[in-house]
């Protein structure tokens, strides 16, 4: 997928673990880790929100679009 999700960068950043940003952030641990390891399908904007405020940064630090040849599928369809 040409979406991909940095989320365990910026959690390395900000020197803190997935289990505690999904206690704070009120998801289940196993929801943050499917998000986490770019299996999810869609991301809530209010989730979105809470991490990044929590981790006190941008979506764009969080997704980011490298094109691949999966690219050329979607625009077929």
């Amino acid at each position: 997928m040409p979406i991909v999700v940095e989320l365990d960068v910026m959690l390395a950043r900000r020197k803190m673990k997935a289990n505690d940003l999904a206690q704070a952030i009120g998801i289940t641990p196993q929801n943050l880790s499917v998000l986490k390891a770019g299996h999810a399908k869609a991301i809530r904007f209010s989730t979105l929100q809470k991490i990044c405020r929590h981790l006190d940064c941008q979506p764009g630090d969080l997704l980011v679009y490298r094109p691949g040849p999966e690219d050329d599928l979607v625009e077929q369809e």
